[in-house]
């Protein structure tokens, strides 16, 4: 039964994701940052059930030897809901804007590809959103020249990299190119330097 689940767990995971390798830098950075499945207080085997059955995430990786990788925290929001036949109703209640986003982020939630944040909850992934939609705003309109207008920016920079892990290279390939931390954290610094004034807009 073991290795039925983890196959079925694997297989789904490679739809999600596509079939990208996975080197020993990617394996470092994910042995940092995630856990083993089985190293959750849960039973491995009921954790893959629900993972299956589309109750709880997908791991957010396998490494290199197959390993599932898994947030430390990856069923606190079911305790929170009340369980994990509780959790897609508590999830939809939690302050989207409308029932379509509310669907469509518990469906990237049930995917395991929130793998951008510290943290994975509904206020952590709206905080990501509109961090990100702030800093396009700035940039829409940038003023190099105004310390005001890039202290501002940096202000929104170092937000979101506070909800944000720093991604590798295998969550390039998977998402066919850059991540967020790409273009909304480390390019925006790059043009836009702390204490100094660049004449070139960030495109």
């Amino acid at each position: 039964m073991t290795e039925d689940l983890r196959a079925r767990v694997a297989a789904r995971f490679v739809d999600v994701n596509g079939d990208h390798p996975m080197t020993s830098a990617d394996d470092e950075y994910v042995d940092q940052h995630f856990v083993p499945l089985t190293d959750l207080s849960a039973d491995p085997e009921w954790v893959r059930a629900e993972m299956v059955a589309g109750r709880v995430p997908l791991p957010s990786y396998l490494r290199s030897d197959g390993v599932e990788m898994v947030p430390s925290d990856l069923l606190s929001l079911a305790e929170e809901a009340g369980g994990t036949s509780e959790l897609a109703e508590w999830f939809g209640r939690q302050s989207w804007p409308d029932e379509a986003t509310a669907a469509e982020e518990w469906e990237s939630y049930l995917s395991g590809q929130y793998v951008c944040l510290r943290s994975v909850t509904p206020r952590n992934i709206q905080r990501k959103g509109d961090l990100v939609s702030a800093i396009k705003t700035e940039l829409e309109q940038p003023q190099p020249d105004s310390r005001a207008w890039v202290e501002r920016l940096h202000g929104l920079v170092d937000a979101l990299e506070s909800v944000e892990l720093p991604f590798t290279d295998y969550d390039r390939l998977r998402f066919a190119g850059p991540v967020s931390r790409d273009t909304y954290i480390d390019q925006v610094r790059a043009k836009y330097p702390a204490g100094q004034s660049l004449p070139a807009a960030v495109r």
